[in-house]
């Protein structure tokens, strides 16, 4: 509930009404995900095997008929009917089986629970891989803007080295280290770009649709305190260790139905039977014509007591006690999967934590160094190398922290996952009624119409196949081909002034993180490598 809470509260604080907020991205993965929607089919046909097994408990009825007709008879017999058509009904009722419709109804809602449980783990599943996909375009925007800015600051860096070298104040060698510089920043700026492409694909290959402006997602509720009581939770309500579980009851069932079949069955038959012999039957004179018909009725109760099966029931015991013992041993690798997540996940998230604080506090400090050396190259102490060198690390910090909130926020959200709260219900979407596996139960559990059908299965999830993806990298390149070149290498040309970046988007919410990248210098503004040393 404190999930849901948070969540409702970042949609309504969402003012703009072009952007996409964790919550609709979810609603929208929670209709519409192929994963989702095919474990709700698997989870419809699991219900089946409830009235499957009550089958093998209920009365069987059948009708037969037949027209006979008598190509050759005896010569002997006067009487004997030429042809004749006959109807029979015929009614069996189990009274005893050994117990193997009782267990095989009970393995079946064994079975039922198992898949409500799968289902949840699936739903789970999806949505931790929905936040990853979310918070992996919100990083790699980010990520693609700190390298914008850091190419316009050393184009802006090389313009005036080339500046200073046309005047002489710097030699070659240093307009060659800042247009290196330039270069491996403009291919950092298209890895960037091409891990943005990738993380918008698979964005919309979880979501559905492309990703359009991405709102900053909610802040997570408080975790447990310690590791230990993060496992508490997690072996209560963890989904997957709870179909071992149901699975592992399954199992027992289906030895006790093995054992059924050593055991007598009692069976109550009712038959009757009816034959017209379409007044073809011999006679007169002397000899009085029998009745057209025969009717009979018949009721019986059969015992079946097995004596010897060419040890066919001692097979199927002996395998079915394989099979539960196999899901015992699932069941406790379940269930160190499940500790171990739990752990995992609380130390990842909680070692996150600790990288953005450092990350923070590198960027502030790497700031105040890029300051610093500024100032020195102002003077003369410092060369173009250093306050380059001084530029790249104060990008790389403010990489890393983009990085640390997006791998914070994920790992708390699989913590989540882990614990069994990171569910529809503990998320409270708001995208209409939530899906309930116990309604399909309840309308096929007692179903014994024979002609029951469904109507015919269609796509719920979309395709993804006529949604375009924007290609980011090849705009970058048609915007590298068509930039003016190097003076050193052709003719001089003229640059226009260079628009200044965009902030990286926060990744916490009311929290501003400092990774503005730098401002490229107005025309006419002398920046501080421009500046001659003495």
């Amino acid at each position: 509930m404190r999930i849901a809470i948070l969540l409702a509260g970042a949609a309504l604080a969402t003012t703009s009404a072009q952007a996409v907020t964790l919550r609709e991205a979810l609603v929208q993965v929670y209709q519409g995900n192929p994963s989702l929607t095919a474990a709700r089919a698997q989870q419809r046909a699991t219900d089946e095997g409830v009235p499957i097994a009550r089958a093998a408990g209920l009365p069987q009825a059948g009708v037969d008929a037949s027209f006979q007709e008598f190509a050759l008879q005896a010569t002997n017999n006067i009487v004997a009917p030429r042809r004749a058509a006959s109807a029979g009904l015929s009614i069996g009722v189990p009274i005893y089986s050994g117990g193997q419709v009782r267990n095989g109804i009970r393995a079946a809602d064994a079975r039922v629970e198992a898949g409500r449980a799968n289902l949840r783990s699936t739903e789970a599943g999806v949505f931790v891989e929905t936040v990853s996909a979310y918070m992996n375009v919100i990083r790699d925007e980010a990520i693609v803007e700190l390298n914008r800015g850091n190419v316009r600051v050393l184009q802006t860096n090389v313009q005036a080295a080339q500046d200073r070298f046309e005047v002489g104040d710097l030699t070659r060698t240093d307009v060659a280290q800042s247009q290196a510089r330039l270069a491996i920043a403009q291919s950092q700026l298209q890895s960037a770009l091409a891990q943005l492409d990738a993380s918008r694909e698979n964005y919309l290959r979880v979501v559905g649709t492309a990703p359009a402006t991405l709102d900053a997602p909610p802040p997570l509720p408080a975790f447990p305190a310690t590791p230990d009581d993060a496992v508490d939770v997690a072996v209560s309500n963890n989904p997957a260790l709870s179909q071992a579980r149901a699975t592992s009851r399954a199992a027992a069932l289906d030895v006790r139905v093995a054992e059924s079949l050593r055991l007598p069955r009692v069976t109550a038959n009712a038959s009757g039977n009816y034959v017209n012999y379409l007044n073809s039957i011999g006679g007169g004179g002397l000899i009085q014509s029998p009745p057209n018909y025969q009717r009979s009725a018949t009721l019986s109760v059969g015992v079946n007591l097995p004596l010897f099966q060419g040890g066919l029931p001692g097979a199927r015991v002996r395998q079915a006690q394989a099979i539960q013992s196999q899901t015992l041993e699932q069941t406790t690798f379940v269930e160190r999967d499940v500790v171990a997540q739990a752990r995992t996940n609380y130390s990842l998230w909680t070692a996150a934590q600790a990288v953005i604080t450092s990350s923070e506090q590198a960027v502030a400090a790497n700031e105040l160094a890029l300051e610093g050396v500024r100032a020195e190259n102002s003077v003369g102490t410092r060369n173009v190398l250093d306050v380059l060198n001084a530029e790249q690390e104060l990008l790389n910090s403010r990489v890393q922290l983009v990085a640390a909130r997006r791998d914070a926020y994920v790992a708390g959200f699989a913590l989540l996952a882990s614990l069994g709260k990171a569910e529809a219900k503990d998320l409270g979407l708001d995208g209409g009624p939530l899906y309930d596996p116990t309604v399909n139960y309840r309308r096929v559990r007692n179903s014994i119409n024979d002609w029951a059908k469904d109507p015919e299965p269609q796509p719920v999830a979309a395709t993804t196949l006529g949604v375009p993806s924007p290609t980011q990298v090849t705009v970058e390149q048609n915007r590298a081909a068509t930039a003016p070149r190097n003076r050193l290498d052709a003719p001089a040309a003229t640059t226009s002034p260079a628009a200044p970046p965009a902030t990286a988007p926060n990744l916490r919410p009311g929290v501003q993180p400092p990774v503005t990248p730098p401002v490229a210098q107005p025309p006419g503004t002398r920046s501080h490598v421009t500046t001659p040393r003495s």
